[in-house]
């Protein structure tokens, strides 16, 4: 539960910044690092359905494929 607050305390003082795929990104990456694979491949996804050209489009997409393979997500 903590867990999912801090979260949730991180996206709403994200959600004023001006680059949203940044943001995003960075939240999965910070999802990573509490152990939450799952909740990093969401973020990952977002970032690849709408920013998909982006430079973090590109980043997003090694983290959801190394997730892949470390078989943490489908």
């Amino acid at each position: 539960m903590r867990r999912w607050l801090w979260a949730g305390m991180l996206m709403l003082m994200l959600a004023g910044c001006g680059d949203r795929a940044k943001d995003l990104y960075e939240t999965g990456l910070f999802e990573e690092r509490q152990f939450n694979a799952e909740s990093a491949a969401q973020r990952y996804r977002e970032v690849l359905e709408r920013y998909p050209d982006s430079s973090y489009g590109s980043l997003a997409r090694e983290r959801l494929e190394a997730l892949r393979e470390s078989g943490k997500v489908k």
